[in-house]
């Protein structure tokens, strides 16, 4: 840290500029002179002299991030470039001053550590609460650091340099112990630290980093020199740090730090020189003292983390946990928990094994737990923890022998066993899979995931998934898959559970295996985890199979099998299938001799360890243990059995050798049980200890505090003696017939099959449960030894006598009763649960079942009875069943919404596709709305104002569509639930104050309810009978019932919800939706709008249909409408205006006018509109709203007669437009032969004939012949086109009439074929006559039924439109010309190629304010080009894409965001996210564009999109709705 001396204006820029915390524009202009050679080296040069300088700006500095972040912008420029790093290193000594630097920066920051001996520790720690370590304000130090150590070169003099090695493993040490945790035992932690988080990104960054960076330069034998350097100062800095903190062979008891870097550094560079630099590991290794205190730490990190699991720590809060998923997590393991557990697999290879066992089951806390005895105490441990503290233990062990990450596997099997357990706990998609898979921290280390090995290990491993989707609309990414095989040869549970961060993960894994054996027929019931064979040990690690075979560990598996027989307690399933997995890893792992271990058995100084023989587990097995000294407390059961201690052969019962009678009677021969595991682990330490030092001063040991002492201390503990008579391997066949369920279950199977012994691998023993495994082991144990297989022989001969049951005293018996009370009330609230479960599955058959075919409204009781009963309706608020009533109305749940879906309908099939270009801009000139509307205004043009509201239908854009989920309610219940709503604060997604609310059964959005019309439901019973009536007294009925005022029915409830629910429809479009007469406030407004929602809701159901009826009845709108209903409010209103009888248009239709003339009107004033302009659906829904409710068939069936004379007149005539003038004249004469014959009337080629003549007489057909010559090639009618066009133009209202008959009688909609819709649906509405069957092909013609004289009446109609075309031809042709053949609306195609549209509109400019957007959208319906949440655009406080969704979609906007590659949904006041129609190659989303991948447009989930749309279902199936207010 020298005074620095300028000796050059650039040293004084630069001084400066560090100064003034690196300003942009000094930055900007220092970098731009590093093209020029010199200057780069001077800069670099006077850089790394100021880097002591910018280390203090940057820790002074409120802004450090900018800092840092331009600090980087600079060095990384200078540092990449190695050979200007190599020539700084050793011109400038940079390695020197970068390390003194941030040993420097993190000195300012130390804490004395608490870690073991608090008051006497001379340790010093950072503190990871100071802003230094929670801002990272040393990143961009460390950053520089390693990327100099990429550089071989300068990594090679770091390493070659030892008093640099040094000062480094000082600098780590800073970071050994910090962040100490101490278990809270009394009270909760009042604040929860959040430290953790800068701890562990400091050693991950600060640690591990320059670690990988170091280790990825000795991957050769030459750099074996640079590995004995690291490991010589890291365990000289361990050994002072052991000093420090005044260590000698216990821990502190309940203290924990997840930070080692020490230990870490040792562990992977050992991993490193054995394999790839082929040292020889020992000649790395301490002595033994060394190691014992090495592993130490580690493992009380292991034993930690079984205990924050078992909620031990709770008391220390959430963080802890945090801690302990941060250790495992994918970016931290193979820094953190890989070193840990491959430094005690080195440390358990090399110590003792007995030694080892017995500190894992002390460090766990569970050695009082390992006694014969039924009943224990347990000082250190709460009853509850031991389960799982035990489990822990033991999954801990199985992972220790069976983990092969740094022990023999090679790059790619390590990457193979870490995808396939990810993808066996969770489907993954890719990018998680790439985030999950712990890469090599350094990049430039082999492998990085997205590499070639990583797809090609994916593609053998897993299988792709194509996104789907989920009934419910929630959106699937695409998915890997493990392969069948996968499942059956490499799942592996014990990798699995070492990189859950979830516990619940580990369980997943298990369901999906289990599944996976279900349906491959491989295993029927409950699988264990499967064992699975190793990658071999490499030769240096050898000794840690002998852990395998040690009497600790073997008299440990004895005990927890023989409790788990005796049915102890506080042992699961878990603690057995560990069990069992230890004893199979020792029989596969076994040492070759298997007879030379029988010899060497009678050794004297074998005798003092009465339990076993020797420590080979295959011949222990077949031991037998007949008495076992235990200490029970006074109360156990065990002292009730006196009797037993007379039988044992000598006084003190000892333990007993069948084979050897006479033992050796020690001290210590007594208590040869497991409680001997703490004292004799104590006398090993001393042992190795004294061996190691002799030195007086070494010998002397601190007392062991009495808390850990042997727990014979305890004074109520008492001496018992328990008879055993049992061996590992009787107890195995025991627990076989336990498990089974029946006596002598297990047969060996060698007796049957000698082949079985030659050839043990049986496929079928892959996979199964406790059963299996069972017979596996002893399989394997009969084919190692000839003895074994003699014994199991034995056993099974012998039959077992059923185990004797035990005395059960009060105290069990208590448990027992709580036990059946238990199980007693479980079966109960399965019972319960059962039936609540087939309650909800019968309401989601009622109410969710869409496709069925009935049509009637579901919760809807309608007695059998022919008879007309009243419809019966439940409330879903309180319950109760009954007619809806005038006093007490009953309504159903819909939902209002305003549309403009079918105003984007087009004649062409093909959809309109996103421009993507200049010239691709789209003008909607052609679609339905526009067509209406330049219809309407034409007619209000010529004709009188009052006689156009009625001749056309609105509601093409901003249409109300009702819709219902068909639950019903009382409008009482409603109200009184509309305010408990109200007061309930915890609402999302909805606003009460507009009425919304969902369905209290089904949840689904709603906001109205529409009253149900008393009465009876079911009219079709009623009228049902056939019509004898003629025609003409039928169309006088509907004369006079229509003529008929309708008054307001009195004031009831029902009539003041058919008001306010009439008001609501209004409300939920916009004014200008509503009005169009040229006097606003006019009643025929009124009028036009409210027959307009009925066309609105037929013609989308008519959509929903597909289009057409060729489907028939069974179809999704049927089971839902609410069209009935609708029907009621509508009709109840629109009698209230009378039509004047003079204008009624049913009279035009029906009846002959004497005088023609008068009919014109005069000249001043405008005329009425032509019946033959009328748009004859919007006809039908006036006629049939203006009679008095319920209707009667027959009265339908007359007006939809009468009206297609009309209808068929029009098509006529729109025909003989279409024509060319040869045909007419053609069509004219031909017609006019067959005029006289006697079905004139039904003959189209008669009555075209007679329209052409009638309409040549004014001036319509002139005009033509200068245009003549100009149109496309005329087309060439045959009869057959002809009558093709003929139908084509009728079918759409014959469509809307046959839903609307479908709605109000009942009927049923019958399906046919495309080519015969036309066929039947006209018989199904009565217009052909029953009899009607001929061979000869059907003409429409004869479905006419004409009221009066066909001839008069068409020449009535021509009339008007004569007088009108004297005046406006060219008008009145295109008025004629209809056109109805709309195809089914569609949203833009989209490129296939998300770039496409990226580079077009992300430069774009909003043509309001010609700037480039910040957030561009583009909608998806009309292709407009909007700026989200722009202010530029904004219009009375409302942004341009809430504005545009109530121009476009009458408050529905769909829009994609450019730069986020999403899709928003605004709906009204609302809006919600959707989610992408784009995805990357793997099928995922790219949300916010982050990965930066290729994204193509996928076509399922754009369908689903407009699915959504057209049947407008965006409120029910997306859930995540916010308001908006405006601001989109």
């Amino acid at each position: 840290m020298d005074v620095l001396k300028h000796k050059s204006f650039l040293e004084e820029l630069l001084f400066w500029t560090i100064k003034y915390e690196f300003p942009q524009k000094m930055v900007t202009f220092l970098l731009n002179m590093l093209p020029d050679q010199e200057y780069k080296v001077a800069f670099t040069k006077t850089f790394v002299q100021h880097y002591a300088f910018i280390m203090k700006t940057l820790k002074k500095s409120h802004e450090s991030d900018t800092m840092s972040n331009r600090i980087v912008h600079i060095s990384v420029q200078l540092f990449s470039n190695e050979e200007l790093a190599r020539q700084v290193t050793e011109e400038c000594q940079l390695l020197d001053i970068m390390v003194t630097v941030l040993l420097y920066m993190m000195e300012s920051c130390l804490i004395k550590s608490e870690l073991q001996d608090e008051e006497n520790s001379l340790h010093v720690v950072v503190n990871c609460g100071e802003a230094l370590l929670k801002n990272n304000t040393y990143w961009p130090l460390v950053s520089d650091f390693i990327n100099i150590l990429s550089h071989q070169s300068v990594a090679k003099r770091f390493l070659e340099d030892h008093g640099l090695l040094v000062t480094w493993m000082n600098f780590v040490s800073f970071f050994q112990g910090m962040n100490l945790n101490k278990r809270e035992l009394n009270e909760h932690v009042e604040f929860e630290s959040q430290t953790y988080y800068a701890a562990f990104a400091a050693e991950l960054e600060a640690c591990a980093q320059p670690m990988w960076g170091l280790l990825s330069h000795c991957k050769v034998r030459e750099t074996q020199e640079y590995t004995r350097n690291v490991v010589r100062y890291c365990l000289e800095a361990l050994q002072d740090w052991f000093d420090a903190i005044n260590f000698v062979d216990e821990p502190a008891p309940n203290q924990v730090t997840f930070h080692l870097p020490l230990h870490r550094y040792y562990a992977m560079f050992l991993s490193k020189a054995v394999k790839c630099q082929e040292l020889d590991l020992d000649s790395l290794l301490p002595d033994q003292e060394m190691l014992m205190k090495l592993m130490i730490h580690p493992l009380q990190i292991q034993a930690s983390l079984a205990e924050i699991h078992s909620n031990m720590w709770v008391r220390n809060g959430l963080q802890i946990k945090g801690q302990a998923m941060t250790y495992v997590q994918s970016h931290f393991c193979n820094s953190m928990i890989d070193p840990d557990i491959y430094l005690l697999q080195v440390c358990a290879s090399r110590l003792d094994p007995d030694y080892f066992i017995s500190s894992v089951f002390e460090r766990f806390k569970v050695v009082d737990l390992l006694t014969m005895a039924s009943q224990h105490h347990n000082l250190v441990l709460d009853v509850e923890h031991e389960r799982s503290m035990l489990e822990g233990a033991l999954t801990f062990l199985v992972i220790l022998l069976s983990l092969r990450l740094h022990l023999g596997m090679s790059d790619d099997e390590i990457l193979r066993a870490e995808m396939v357990a990810q993808l066996c706990m969770n489907d993954r998609t890719h990018s998680s899979l790439l985030d999950l898979i712990p890469e090599n921290p350094n990049p430039k280390s082999g492998i990085i995931p997205g590499s070639y090995s990583f797809e090609s290990v994916l593609s053998a491993v897993a299988d792709f998934k194509a996104p789907v989707f989920e009934p419910g609309g929630s959106m699937q990414q695409g998915m890997y898959t493990p392969k069948a095989e996968v499942w059956d040869q490499e799942f592996d549970p014990v990798m699995v559970i070492l990189r859950t961060v979830y516990r619940r993960d580990v369980q997943s894994a298990m369901d999906r295996y289990t599944t996976f054996l279900k349906q491959s027929g491989k295993f029927p019931g409950n699988p264990w985890p499967p064992y699975k064979n190793r990658t071999p040990l490499h030769p240096s690690y050898k000794g840690l199979v002998r852990l395998l075979h040690c009497k600790t560990l073997h008299i440990v598996l004895f005990t927890l099998l023989y409790k788990i027989l005796m049915d102890h307690q506080n042992l699961s399933e878990h603690v057995l299938c560990m069990v069992l997995y230890l004893i199979e890893l020792g029989l596969e792992n076994s040492a070759e001799g298997d007879a030379e271990e029988e010899v060497s058995m009678g050794g004297p100084e074998r005798c003092h360890d009465s339990w076993f023989p020797g420590s080979n587990l295959v011949s222990n097995m077949r031991h037998f243990i007949n008495y076992v000294r235990v200490r029970v407390p006074e109360t156990a059961p065990e002292l009730k059995r006196d009797s037993l201690a007379s039988t044992s052969s000598d006084g003190l019962g000892s333990l007993q050798n069948s084979r050897r009678p006479k033992v050796l009677q020690r001290e210590n021969s007594g208590t040869a049980q497991v409680f001997s595991l703490v004292a004799e682990r104590r006398k090993k330490f001393q042992e190795i200890i004294n061996r190691s030092n002799s030195e007086a001063n070494q010998v002397v040991r601190p007392k062991i505090p009495s808390k850990w002492s042997a727990p014979g201390s305890s004074p109520q503990l008492t001496t018992a003696i328990l008879e055993i008579k049992e061996s590992i391997l009787s107890l195995l066949i025991k627990l076989h017939h336990k498990l089974s369920g029946k006596q002598n279950s297990y047969y060996p199977p060698w007796l049957d099959d000698v082949e079985v012994l030659i050839q043990p691998e049986i496929p079928k023993y892959n996979h199964g449960d406790g059963l299996t495994a069972v017979e596996r082991i002893l399989l394997k144990a009969a084919v190692q030894s000839r003895m074994n297989k003699r014994i199991i022989e034995e056993i099974c001969r012998k039959v077992t006598p059923p185990v004797p049951p035990k005395k059960i005293t009060a105290a069990e018996k208590k448990t027992l009763d709580k036990e059946e009370r238990r199980q007693k009330a479980r079966e109960r609230q399965q019972k319960l649960l059962a039936e609540f479960a087939s309650r909800q599955k019968s309401f989601m058959e009622t109410a969710m079942d869409v496709d069925s075919p009935e049509n009637d409204i579901p919760m809807e009781i309608t007695t059998a009875e022919p008879q007309v009963s009243e419809a019966v309706y439940d409330c879903v608020i309180c319950g109760q069943s009954g007619p809806s009533s005038e006093d007490r109305p009953t309504g159903l749940v819909v939902l209002l919404q305003a549309s403009s879906v079918l105003g984007q309908c087009r004649d062409n099939v093909e959809p309109k596709k996103l421009p993507i270009t200049e010239e691709g801009q789209i003008y909607p000139w052609d679609t339905c709305a526009a067509v209406h509307d330049v219809r309407l205004s034409l007619l209000q043009r010529y004709f009188k104002d009052s006689s156009c509201l009625l001749a056309v239908s609105i509601g093409w854009e901003g249409g109300v569509y009702v819709q219902t989920c068909g639950h019903t309610l009382h409008i009482d219940c409603h109200k009184s639930y509309m305010e408990s709503l109200r007061n309930d604060q915890v609402l999302q997604g909805f606003s009460v104050d507009k009425g919304e609310f969902t369905c209290p059964l089904c949840r689904q959005f709603a906001n109205s309810v529409l009253p149900c019309y008393p009465g009876s439901n079911v009219e079709n019973n009623l009228w049902q009978r056939p019509c004898n009536k003629s025609t003409q007294d039928l169309i006088k009925e509907v004369e006079e019932l229509q003529g008929r005022p309708g008054a307001f029915p009195s004031e009831t409830n029902l009539s003041k919800e058919m008001e306010s629910v009439m008001k609501d429809i209004k409300n939920t479009t916009q004014k200008k939706y509503r009005d169009y007469s040229k006097t606003p406030g006019s009643p025929d407004n009124d009028f036009l709008f409210m027959y307009s929602v009925a066309r609105t809701n037929l013609e989308l159901e008519l959509i929903h249909r597909g289009g057409s009826l060729c489907s028939g009845g069974a179809s999704t709108a049927g089971k839902r409408s609410c069209l009935n209903q609708l029907f009621h409010v509508l009709a109840l209103h629109m009698r209230l205006y009378t039509i004047d009888s003079e204008y009624n248009p049913w009279k035009k239709l029906t009846q002959l006018v004497e005088d023609m003339n008068s009919q014109v009107g005069n000249e001043d004033q405008q005329p009425e509109v032509p019946i033959l302009y009328h748009d004859v659906t919007s006809l039908l829904l006036i006629q049939i709203l203006m009679m008095p409710q319920p209707l009667r068939k027959e009265h339908f069936t007359c007006i939809v007669k009468v009206l297609f004379t009309l209808l068929y007149t029009q098509a006529l005539a729109a025909l003989s437009v279409k024509g060319t003038e040869e045909d007419r004249s053609a069509w004219k004469h031909a017609g006019a032969l067959k005029k006289n014959t006697c079905d004139a009337e039904k003959s189209y080629e008669v009555l075209l004939s007679f329209v052409i003549s009638e309409l040549s007489k004014g001036k319509l057909y002139y005009e033509e012949g200068a245009q003549e010559c100009t149109m496309v090639s005329p087309i060439a009618w045959s009869p057959e086109s002809m009558e093709r066009y003929i139908q084509d133009f009728c079918l759409p209202f014959l469509r809307i009439s046959s839903l609307l008959q479908h709605h109000l009688f009942g009927e049923d909609l019958p399906s046919c074929q495309e080519e015969e819709e036309f066929s039947v649906l006209a018989s199904g509405l009565g217009l052909l006559p029953t009899f009607y069957q001929t061979d000869h092909p059907f003409i429409s013609a004869s479905c006419l039924d004409w009221p009066v004289a066909a001839f008069d009446i068409i020449t009535q109609w021509c009339f008007e439109i004569i007088s009108f075309t004297e005046r406006h031809a060219e008008q009145g042709k295109a008025l004629l010309i209809q056109e109805s053949r709309w195809k089914l609306p569609h949203l833009l195609q989209l490129p296939e190629n998300y770039n496409t549209i990226f580079q077009y509109y992300h430069r774009k400019t909003c043509s309001v304010c010609t700037k480039v957007p910040k957030d561009p959208a583009v909608c998806l319906v009309c292709g407009t080009f909007v700026c989200l949440k722009g202010l530029c655009c904004k219009q009375q406080s409302y942004c341009e894409c809430v504005l545009h969704s109530q121009n476009c979609g009458a408050g529905t906007g769909i829009f994609l965001l450019i730069n986020a590659s999403v899709i928003i949904i605004i709906r009204g006041h609302r809006f919600c996210l959707w989610g992408s129609v784009y995805l990357d190659a793997h099928g995922e989303e790219d949300r916010d564009l982050r990965r930066g991948k290729p994204l193509y447009m996928c076509e399922e989930r754009y369908r689903v999109l407009e699915q959504q749309w057209v049947s407008h279902t965006f409120d029910h199936i997306n859930k995540r709705w916010g308001p908006h207010y405006n601001g989109l």
